[in-house]
C-alpha cells in the first residue's frame, strides 16, 4: 500500500496580497503540521476570485470607471510568477518542505502583454522549485473582461517522491481534449481548482476521477458578500445579506472510482486532510485506462501543442514539437 497524506485548504479569500501570503504561509504550515505532504489551495486564492463580476450591477459596463478601478486594485495585487510574490510562494513549499499547488490571478510585470492578467495554477516541489506554471485555456464568459486566453505549455503533470501530480482550472475540466492531454500525463493526484465547487463542479471532478483513474481534490474558496467591492452595487436578487457566503466552498477528496473519500465540506473554514491508497488507482485501471488500454490509438491520434503563447505575438505560438500518442 502506497500512501500520501493531502491537505485542501478551505478558507476565506484575501484581496490584499501581502496579507494573503502570510495566510498562505500560516494555512499551509498547519496542513503541513497535520503530516500533509501535498497541499492544495483553490483557483485565484490570490488575491481571490472577481465574483463582483457575477454578483454586481454595472460590472460589465463598458467604459465604467469604477470597474476599470476595481480591475487596476485587482491587478496590483495579482502574482507576479517571476516577482516577490512568485519567490514568496517558493520559500512557503521550501519552508514546510511539501508540494504546493495554488491557484492565482497572474499580472505580467514588464514588457509586452503587461495589461494583461492570466487565470493561473502553480505547482511547486517540496524544495521551493516551480514545477508547473499553467494559465487558463479559455476564461468563462465573464472572466474575459478580467484575464487573456493561456496556453498548452502548463498541461503537464509533475513528480514528487509519493506520486505523479497534476492539475486543470474550473471550466477546464469540462474541456475534452485539455482532460485527455493531462490524463496521458499519468496522474495519481489530480486538483481541481474551483472559486467554489457547487453541485456541477462535484460531478465534473467526480467525472474527471473516474475518467482518469485518479485522485482528485477538489478545492473552493469562501467569500461573504462584505468582500465585494463597496464601490459596486450588489444584485438584490443574488445578494440579500452582507454575511451571505457567495463563494460557499464545496472542497472535497474523491476516489480513482468517482466516490467521495471526503465528502464536500460547505459554508466553514477547514483543512481537509486525506490519506490517499494510491495502489486504488491501478486496481480501478483494470476496467478504464483511457490512456491504455482504453485508447486505441489505431483509431484516434492527439497531439497537444505545449507551446507558451508568446508576449505581445497577437495570438501566434511558438512551433512545437507535437507530442502524439
Amino acid at each position: 500500500m502506497s500512501l500520501l497524506r493531502v491537505a485542501i485548504v478551505q478558507d476565506q479569500v484575501s484581496s490584499d496580497l501581502r496579507a494573503g501570503l502570510e495566510r498562505t504561509a500560516q494555512l499551509a504550515r498547519q496542513a503541513t503540521q497535520q503530516g500533509a505532504r501535498l497541499v492544495v489551495f483553490s483557483e485565484t486564492w490570490l488575491p481571490g476570485y472577481p465574483a463582483w463580476l457575477d454578483l454586481c450591477r454595472d460590472s460589465a459596463l463598458w467604459n465604467n470607471p469604477v470597474v476599470k478601478a476595481e480591475f487596476v486594485r485587482y491587478a496590483e495585487n495579482s502574482v507576479s510568477v517571476e516577482g516577490e510574490s512568485g519567490r514568496a510562494l517558493s520559500r512557503i513549499a521550501a519552508e514546510c518542505g511539501v508540494a504546493l499547488v495554488v491557484g492565482v490571478s497572474e499580472r505580467v510585470e514588464r514588457g509586452p502583454g503587461r495589461g494583461t492578467l492570466y487565470n493561473s495554477l502553480l505547482a511547486y516541489r517540496p524544495d521551493g522549485t516551480l514545477a508547473v506554471h499553467h494559465r487558463k485555456l479559455m476564461p468563462t464568459y465573464t472572466e474575459r473582461l478580467v484575464w487573456g486566453q493561456g496556453d498548452a505549455d502548463g498541461l503537464r503533470a509533475f513528480e514528487i517522491p509519493e506520486a505523479r501530480v497534476g492539475g486543470l482550472i474550473c471550466w477546464e475540466h469540462w474541456m475534452p481534449l485539455a482532460r485527455q492531454a493531462m490524463h496521458d500525463e499519468g496522474e495519481d493526484v489530480h486538483v481541481a481548482l474551483w472559486p467554489t465547487a457547487h453541485e456541477k463542479h462535484q460531478l465534473a471532478s467526480r467525472h474527471y476521477a473516474f475518467e482518469g483513474r485518479c485522485f482528485v481534490l477538489a478545492a473552493g474558496s469562501l467569500m461573504r458578500a462584505a468582500q465585494l467591492p463597496a464601490d459596486l452595487d450588489p444584485h438584490p436578487d443574488q445578494v440579500t445579506s452582507p454575511d451571505q457566503f457567495v463563494m460557499r466552498g464545496g472542497s472535497s477528496a474523491i476516489g480513482p472510482d468517482g466516490e467521495f473519500v471526503i465528502a464536500p465540506v460547505f459554508d466553514r473554514p477547514e483543512i481537509l486532510v486525506a490519506d490517499l491508497d494510491l495502489s486504488r488507482n491501478r486496481a480501478e485501471s483494470m476496467t478504464l485506462d483511457v490512456s491504455g488500454h482504453y485508447a486505441r490509438p489505431d483509431c484516434f491520434s492527439f497531439a497537444p501543442k505545449r507551446s507558451r503563447r508568446p508576449l505581445g505575438s497577437a495570438g501566434r505560438l511558438e512551433a512545437s514539437t507535437p507530442e502524439r500518442r
